[in-house]
């Protein structure tokens, strides 16, 4: 079975019996490298690799085993920036413990009650997954005992950075004790992410990197359509005319294009609801929960709310607005051919953006196709 690379990493039975009810067989390129270099435990780490390349499990597992479940003490601290994205990583990490040593994560992040998530903490938590911001208000309250945490993972570091956390970063990795080591993953390395990497790693710090071209799903077709702005909704509602009887996300850059693009596609009488950084966390749960069960058809979103977005099922990504960064283009398309399945990517584009499609095959080394 190749589930037994996952053993030839090192990774235990109990958790590869919870790896193969989740269908996850084969490592990735990112899990293949990074997983027997984290559970040596030797010095720090640098993993360069984009959104969708299965960087969850490749720190994930080797953290888990690192826990010492039979004390209840926080011993692992994960920083992501948004409140999905550390969601999905809490919700991910218990799907892998399924079999295995009873080790309790605790997800915490803002725009949720801090008092809620400060009684959670009391209970036995050996892993903490947090968003910075939401990690200084509970430091600073003296709500969470970090004393003990013996490894640091900052996950999407250069997407933390890109939202204005590089205080919070800077002094969470300074709170925490000095002896523990940092497992740093990002797509890009920046001036901001090499200061990090300068100030709080070791010099022999192990690094990989991860090919741009492994963090695209080989399940899913790309096409672009030539448009005119005025065009580009008439065009959207002709491609989900033919397609009405599937699912999918549709993606904006800014948050009140995404706002106006629901409310225009609402008003075609569509299954359609838009998630966006401003919402609170009551309403975008509620839209989540809607989605994920099948009540609405469409979810419109930007970039950054869409952080760790796992739904089964979808046919097609849109790229209403094209992505800001070529990794985004990656995450989006990602969010379709999961689990095996086909999927489709397709981006409406004026004819000056062209040139953008042509950057992203050289960058992505993928093919798009004209929309036929």
């Amino acid at each position: 079975m190749l589930v037994s690379e996952f053993s030839k990493l090192g990774i235990s039975k109990k958790l590869i019996k919870g790896l193969s009810e989740l269908n996850i067989v084969e490592p990735t390129d990112i899990q293949r490298s990074a997983i027997p270099i984290l559970l040596a435990d030797g010095e720090d780490f640098i993993g360069q690799a984009q959104t969708g390349t299965g960087k969850t499990a490749a720190f994930g597992l080797p953290l888990l085993q690192k826990v010492d479940a039979s004390k209840s003490e926080v011993q692992g601290l994960i920083l992501a920036p948004t409140r999905e994205l550390c969601q999905q990583i809490a919700k991910q990490l218990f799907k892998f413990t399924k079999y295995y040593d009873k080790v309790f994560v605790e997800a915490v992040y803002g725009g949720a009650d801090i008092g809620n998530q400060i009684q959670r903490l009391k209970r036995p938590t050996h892993i903490v997954v947090a968003t910075p911001g939401r990690l200084m208000d509970l430091i600073k309250r003296e709500a969470v005992d970090l004393s003990q945490v013996k490894h640091v993972v900052l996950d999407e570091a250069d997407e933390m950075l890109s939202m204005g956390f590089k205080q919070d970063m800077h002094h969470i990795l300074d709170f925490v004790p000095f002896e523990k080591k940092i497992w740093l993953f990002s797509a890009t390395i920046s001036g901001g992410i090499q200061d990090i990497i300068t100030k709080f790693l070791s010099k022999d710090a192990q690094r990989i990197e991860v090919e741009r071209s492994a963090g695209v799903n080989a399940n899913i077709s790309h096409e672009y359509l030539i448009c005119q702005s005025k065009d580009k909704l008439p065009e959207v509602l002709h491609f989900l005319a033919y397609h009405e009887n599937e699912r999918g996300m549709i993606f904006c850059q800014t948050k009140r294009a995404a706002r106006t693009l629901a409310k225009q596609l609402k008003a075609k009488n569509l299954s359609v609801d838009a998630i966006e950084g401003d919402m609170g966390q009551r309403d975008r749960d509620k839209v989540m929960r809607m989605f994920k069960s099948e009540k609405i058809d469409l979810l419109v979103a930007t970039d950054i709310a869409a952080r760790g977005i796992d739904v089964k099922g979808l046919s097609f990504v849109l790229h209403y607005e094209l992505p800001q960064q070529n990794e985004y283009y990656t995450h989006r398309s990602g969010r379709t051919g999961r689990a095996g399945l086909k999927g489709n990517s397709v981006l409406f584009i004026s004819d000056r953006e062209k040139e953008h499609i042509y950057e992203l095959q050289k960058a992505l080394k993928i093919k798009i196709q004209p929309l036929n």
